[in-house]
């Protein structure tokens, strides 16, 4: 099972929601869990220093030549459960046909695969946003992570991917409802995660992977 989290817009917690996906599904999952970051913030989120090793950009830049068991070697220990593929120093390299062999590989691994794909760029922005669009159309599961606001929405619509489903970040005072957006993005709420504070604690604590927020696992649960 490959699940993508992606956005539309900075800012609306895809990197914290991914995280998050996986530590739950880790807690249930006798194979473990691999959670890949194309987007560059994992690490932060998980309270690891900085990975200084290979990541999915220089697998991306070495090409066809990489020997077959060359991404299980860029894979890191976050506990016995999860492990990471980070990813990686420079920029992506916008390449459509490695980024797609990149998804095949990951929706064949026994193991439940979380992406976090980052922010799908309203324009071409290089491999990142390459990277993003890949992801958001080819995974088992294509999850949209979006705050209710106009902007978001707007660029929903225009993004031209329609989600498996979405996570709702739920902000008191919107005037969107999870129902709204279902009808406006023609696909299912399948998590509605409140605007906690207790969450970003966790965050900038460095504690999510220990003291992962009641709340937010409970809304997840069903996400994948």
């Amino acid at each position: 099972m490959l699940v993508s989290c992606w956005s539309v817009k900075g800012g609306s917690g895809t990197t914290v929601v991914a995280v998050s996906l996986a530590l739950v599904l880790a807690r249930s999952s006798t194979a473990g869990v691999v959670l890949v970051d194309l987007a560059g913030d994992v690490p932060a989120v998980l309270g690891l220093p900085e990975p200084d090793g290979p990541g999915v950009v220089d697998w991306i830049r070495a090409g066809p030549s990489v020997p077959p068991d060359g991404l299980a070697r860029l894979e890191v220990d976050v506990d016995a459960q999860l492990r990471l593929v980070p990813r990686g120093l420079g920029p992506m390299p916008p390449d459509t046909e490695r980024l797609e062999v990149l998804a095949a590989m990951l929706a064949t691994d026994h193991r439940p695969v979380i992406v976090d794909a980052g922010q799908l760029p309203v324009a071409d922005r290089g491999g990142d946003g390459e990277a993003a669009r890949v992801f958001a159309a080819s995974a088992t599961q294509s999850l949209l992570v979006t705050r209710c606001c106009y902007l978001s929405m707007r660029r929903a619509t225009a993004a031209g991917i329609r989600p498996s489903g979405v996570v709702y970040v739920h902000e008191v005072g919107r005037s969107f409802s999870a129902i709204d957006v279902e009808e406006i993005l023609g696909c299912p709420v399948l998590a509605e995660v409140m605007h906690d504070p207790a969450i970003a604690r966790a965050v900038d604590a460095g504690v999510l992977v220990r003291r992962l927020p009641r709340a937010l696992e409970r809304a997840l649960r069903h996400a994948a």
